[in-house]
């Protein structure tokens, strides 16, 4: 009997973007692939680019389509479009950027999903963290070799109460 492959697998093994392989929720988080990332101002080649990421693994929203062109947003509410391809259903977050430039601001990561769990590391604001899943308002994550856990209202990247 054949083995059973996700949509998402059979996705990345045809090289084809996991989204593409069924219809997804709006507005949705995801990363960014590329190192290089234009911010079209329409869903187009044709249209001009308003922006340029740098930084793959940066999450981001979807919040529109149109055909193979998504309409994202970061987490300093810049919109524009980009193409599907130079996108990844990896999750991703951001520690509390709405802290950045604050005095003193951390991010605490636990070891366990409670408050006064062992701190493990602690993040400066707008830290990218791989996010492995999230329940119960906290998240797994990683961080510069670290794991832990970070309450899940201290991110951006992941809906309040979002689990996966």
């Amino acid at each position: 009997m054949p083995e059973a492959v996700s949509s998402t697998a059979a996705a990345e093994e045809t090289g084809e973007d996991a989204e593409m392989s069924r219809k997804l929720p709006l507005p949705r988080f995801v990363s960014l692939k590329s190192a290089r990332v234009n911010l079209r101002v329409g869903p187009g080649k044709d249209y001009a680019v308003s922006w340029l990421f740098t930084k793959p693994g940066l999450p981001v929203e979807i919040i529109q389509e149109y055909d193979l062109w998504r309409r994202i947003r970061d987490a300093e509410g810049t919109e524009g479009w980009v193409y599907h391809s130079l996108l990844s259903g990896e999750r991703t977050a951001l520690a509390a950027p709405w802290l950045k430039g604050k005095k003193d601001a951390t991010i605490m990561m636990h070891r366990a999903a409670a408050q006064d769990g062992a701190v493990v590391a602690e993040m400066e604001p707008g830290v990218v963290t791989k996010v492995r899943e999230c329940s119960f308002g906290w998240c797994q994550v990683e961080a510069g070799g670290r794991k832990g856990f970070v309450s899940q209202n201290e991110m951006w990247g992941v809906y309040p109460d979002e689990r996966f």
